[in-house]
């Protein structure tokens, strides 16, 4: 098995909801996405991606479609908490928002992105890791093997 990574970089805003620290006040990160896929590469000569696992501009389409231009430059709210009044305001004024089914953290969304780009991904390839990195010290991980 070959991995391959693609890096993302998109800018979203979140609210924590009941969160007891500093970031309790709506504030936003330049987050940083590593995307590995895994497989074998291909090996037919008469197939245009011979010696790919995937070509990078399919990681590239997938990951744009799913996750960069839907969150970038937009606030990821709780939509079960009572920040969805918050949220309501914020559309209402022309901001762009998410609503999230969870708490918008760094762990929850990597969930969420892993699902997105799993239903997406051509067989047999496979997801074998995401990191995200909200700030340039903080990153979440998830790992395929630890998360059947």
């Amino acid at each position: 098995m070959i991995r391959i990574t693609k890096i993302f970089t998109f800018e979203t805003a979140h609210v924590l909801y009941n969160y007891d620290g500093k970031c309790k006040n709506m504030h936003g990160h330049s987050y940083k996405l590593f995307v590995t896929v895994k497989g074998k590469p291909i090996s037919d000569l008469n197939h245009p991606k011979n010696g790919m696992v995937v070509d990078f501009g399919d990681i590239k389409k997938i990951v744009k479609e799913e996750i960069v231009d839907c969150w970038d430059h937009a606030v990821l709210v709780n939509g079960l908490s009572p920040h969805k009044e918050l949220g309501d305001e914020l559309a209402s004024k022309g901001h762009k928002v998410i609503y999230c089914d969870y708490q918008p953290t760094c762990e929850n969304m990597l969930y969420d992105i892993a699902e997105k780009i799993k239903q997406r991904l051509p067989s047999p390839l496979q997801l074998a890791y995401l990191k995200l990195h909200e700030t340039e010290n903080s990153y979440g991980e998830w790992l395929a093997e630890e998360n059947p």
